[in-house]
């Protein structure tokens, strides 16, 4: 048994038995035995920790998905891997992961953990963890009550980072505002080297149209969405870094997957959209980085199973659904498009909560371009969530038929609309805590099997 105090024994101790409790009698509750440890002991996680070579994965979007892929490729590659899968990415849970995988009498050896982490969380961890790799997907406007503008968000990952100068960055080379960045740690960039469209121009709406150097707009040889993008700037020539893993060619795009050249490995990635692209893109960087082959990361990418609200598919009797997290604009806009990739009728449902992890200010609404799905064959328009009548009025200034609307707060009811529907697939695109508490409710009914 490595060396520990009696204070760090009794703070595990307790986070262990908080952990049950919580799992079988609150059914939840991924964070709070993180809080219990802390309070007995606030280094606790720099012990937990000890031995592990960590990932850390963090940015506005993607963070889930991107922890999952790089997981299973090392899983595929049989290493020893833990991560936090809930999604608990703030401090304490992020503490409750480690602690739920200690041993007393084990010692770590050549285990990897692949830690999801919340943006201005990331100061907390690097105080305790000195990662081997630390990804930033990327930076948008996202809870502005909460982070203010991308440029505050960047700010509180850079102060963990500064931290850690030995941590190797691993970087979305497309984020403008990564680039050019004053620190000791080796990094390296990732980034796509063809077009998806024929698009040039950044929406007016985009988060970082101006040159972080001398404020003058960016250009761009081609944009993938919102911001990101092969810019460059024509009065001071900051442009993208160099890339050393690329996107070279995309063979084929559908609401099911994507097929694409990565380097010079073609790659079947089983979820749809071009943010799952960037996804798939991070993590093959970091697999490669750390020593895998590139038939394991393909296996594993194709193999990918989507859960807990990133485009999750389940069954409601026989109406298959598909469940989007949606949170920011950018994030919403890339939603939209997978949608306007549908070739058959569908129906959708959009849920707008506004509590406090969602971002209290649902004014964001109206910078996605719900105009863009206006045309498409959408025959039912469920609209939920403490928030329904908000949403409803921008999907009707928008131009989605209002005759089809059916507005439902109840999540019985809803469900029950959404049986009845006349298409056979359902998008449910939901902002997160909608998106939690309607995944608890079908779990309860027998349609999730598990929660967390």
């Amino acid at each position: 048994m490595t060396k520990i105090s009696i204070k760090s024994i009794l703070s595990i101790l307790l986070a262990k038995s908080t952990a049950f409790l919580s799992k079988h009698i609150l059914k939840g509750g991924s964070t709070f035995p993180g809080k219990v440890a802390l309070k007995v002991d606030k280094t606790i996680l720099k012990k937990v920790s000890a031995g592990y070579k960590v990932i850390l994965v963090t940015g506005t979007n993607g963070k889930t998905t991107t922890t999952s892929m790089i997981t299973n490729i090392l899983r595929e590659k049989d290493f020893n891997v833990i991560t936090n899968n809930t999604g608990a990415n703030l401090y304490p849970g992020i503490t409750a992961c480690f602690i739920s995988n200690y041993k007393f009498f084990k010692k770590v050896e050549n285990r990897y953990a692949v830690i999801e982490v919340d943006e201005a969380n990331v100061k907390f961890i690097t105080e305790h963890i000195n990662p081997e790799i630390i990804t930033v997907t990327n930076l948008f406007r996202d809870q502005l009550d909460r982070y203010g503008e991308v440029y505050t968000t960047l700010n509180k990952i850079l102060e963990g980072v500064v931290k850690v100068p030995s941590s190797k960055l691993i970087l979305n080379g497309d984020e403008s505002l990564l680039g050019k960045l004053d620190l000791k740690n080796p990094t390296i960039y990732y980034g796509f080297n063809t077009p998806i469209s024929e698009n040039s121009s950044i929406d007016i709406n985009a988060d970082s149209k101006f040159c972080k150097v001398c404020k003058s707009r960016y250009s761009y040889n081609f944009v993938t969405y919102n911001h990101l993008g092969d810019f460059y700037c024509d009065e001071c020539g900051y442009k993208r870094p160099e890339l050393s893993y690329s996107v070279n060619k995309i063979f084929d795009l559908t609401p099911e997957n994507s097929s694409v050249l990565i380097n010079d490995t073609e790659i079947l990635i089983s979820q749809s959209g071009a943010y799952n692209i960037y996804n798939a893109l991070c993590a093959y960087s970091i697999t490669k980085e750390l020593g895998v082959e590139d038939n394991i990361i393909a296996n594993s990418l194709q193999n990918q199973n989507s859960s807990f609200g990133r485009q999750e598919q389940i069954q409601i009797d026989n109406k298959h659904i598909e469940i989007i997290l949606v949170k920011n604009p950018a994030g919403y806009n890339q939603a939209l498009d997978t949608l306007c990739l549908n070739k058959e009728d569908f129906s959708a449902a959009f849920l707008l909560n506004d509590n406090y992890a969602d971002g209290r200010d649902v004014s964001w609404i109206w910078d996605v371009d719900f105009e863009k799905i206006s045309s498409l064959p959408i025959k039912n328009i469920f609209v939920s969530g403490m928030r329904m009548y908000d949403m409803a009025v921008r999907l009707k200034i928008a131009g989605l038929d209002k005759d089809k609307f059916v507005l439902e707060e109840d999540y019985e009811k809803l469900t029950e609309a959404i049986k009845n529907s006349s298409c056979s697939k359902v998008y449910i695109l939901a902002t997160y805590t909608a998106m939690i508490n309607y995944r608890k409710y079908l779990h309860s009914k027998g349609y999730i099997k598990k929660l967390w």
